[in-house]
C-alpha cells in the first residue's frame, strides 16, 4: 500500500508543476509580446499548451491549501493572503492588488486618458509567492528536521479504518463501530494538540474533545453536530445494550471518521 508520505510527495510535485504552467499562462496574458519574443520559434507550441488560468487556478488553489494546511500550517495564512482581497481596502494599487482581482479582470485607470494605475500584472508577484510557499513544503520533506509523526499516524488511521470496514462486511457491527470510534478519538486528541488547547480531564471523551474544539473556534456548529452524532453512534456500538447498532449506522460512523481525518487538522 502506498504510504501517505509518498502520496503527499506526488501530490506536491504535481501541484508545483501545475503552478509553473499557470504562472506562464498568467505571464502570457500580462505580457504576450514579450513572452512570444522570449520563446522565439517555440512560442506557438508552448502557448497553445498553456492552461486557462481563470478556469484552472481555483482547483489548484484549493488543492494547494489542503496540502499546506496539513504539512506547513504556519504558512497557510500567507498563502491565502496572496489570493484574497484585503477586507479593509479602500483604494486599489499595486501593494494591495490580489489574485482574486486578477480573476475578475480588474484594472484601474485614471482620468480621460485612461492612465494605468494598476493592471493584471500586479497579481504576478502574489502567484510567485504562492508557488514559493509550495516549494517550502517540498523543502520540508527533504529536511532532516521534518516531523513525520502525523503522516505516520495518518497511515495508521487509514489502516484501522480499512480494518473497521472489513469487520462491517463480515457482520461484526459493534466491533466495526468500536474501531472507527477509537480512530475518531485519537484524531480529535491530535487536533487538540495541534491547536495547543489544554484539557484538564484525565480521560477525555469524543464529546469533551468536540466541545473544546468548538469553544476555540476550530469547529463550526455543523461540524460539531456531525462529530456529536458520530460520537453517539460510537457509544451505541461500545456501551448501549438496549438495542443493536444497525449496519447503516456503523457505515455512517466509518465514512464520517474517514472524512474528518482528511479534513480536520
Amino acid at each position: 500500500m502506498q504510504s501517505n508520505i509518498e502520496k503527499y510527495k506526488k501530490d506536491l510535485e504535481k501541484l508545483i508543476g501545475k503552478g509553473k504552467s499557470l504562472q506562464m499562462s498568467m505571464q502570457y496574458e500580462c505580457f504576450p509580446d514579450k513572452m512570444e519574443e522570449t520563446l522565439g520559434e517555440h512560442a506557438e507550441t508552448v502557448i497553445e499548451a498553456l492552461p486557462d488560468f481563470n478556469k484552472e487556478y481555483q482547483t489548484w488553489y484549493s488543492e494547494s491549501k489542503v496540502l499546506i494546511k496539513q504539512l506547513l500550517p504556519d504558512r497557510l495564512n500567507d498563502f491565502i493572503r496572496h489570493y484574497e482581497k484585503p477586507k479593509s481596502r479602500k483604494d486599489i494599487g499595486y501593494e494591495n492588488y490580489r489574485i482574486e482581482d486578477y480573476l475578475q479582470g480588474l484594472e484601474v485607470t485614471r482620468g480621460w486618458e485612461k492612465e494605468k494605475v494598476v493592471g493584471l500584472d500586479a497579481a504576478l508577484p502574489h502567484f510567485h509567492q504562492q508557488i514559493a510557499i509550495l516549494n517550502a513544503v517540498k523543502s520540508r520533506f527533504e529536511s532532516s528536521l521534518f516531523d513525520i509523526k502525523q503522516l505516520v499516524q495518518a497511515d495508521l488511521f487509514d489502516s484501522e479504518l480499512s480494518a473497521s470496514q472489513d469487520l462491517l462486511k463480515k457482520g461484526f457491527i459493534r466491533a466495526s463501530g468500536a474501531v472507527a470510534g477509537v480512530v475518531l478519538e485519537k484524531h480529535l486528541s491530535q487536533v487538540i494538540e495541534n491547536h495547543n488547547i489544554s484539557i484538564r480531564k484525565k480521560n477525555p471523551t469524543i464529546s469533551d474533545f468536540n466541545d473544546l474544539l468548538e469553544k476555540h473556534d476550530v469547529l463550526d456548529t455543523p461540524s460539531w453536530r456531525q462529530i456529536q452524532r458520530l460520537g453517539d453512534i460510537r457509544n451505541l456500538c461500545d456501551h448501549n445494550k438496549d438495542r443493536e447498532p444497525s449496519k447503516e449506522e456503523a457505515q455512517e460512523l466509518i465514512s464520517g471518521v474517514e472524512k474528518i481525518t482528511k479534513t480536520l487538522f
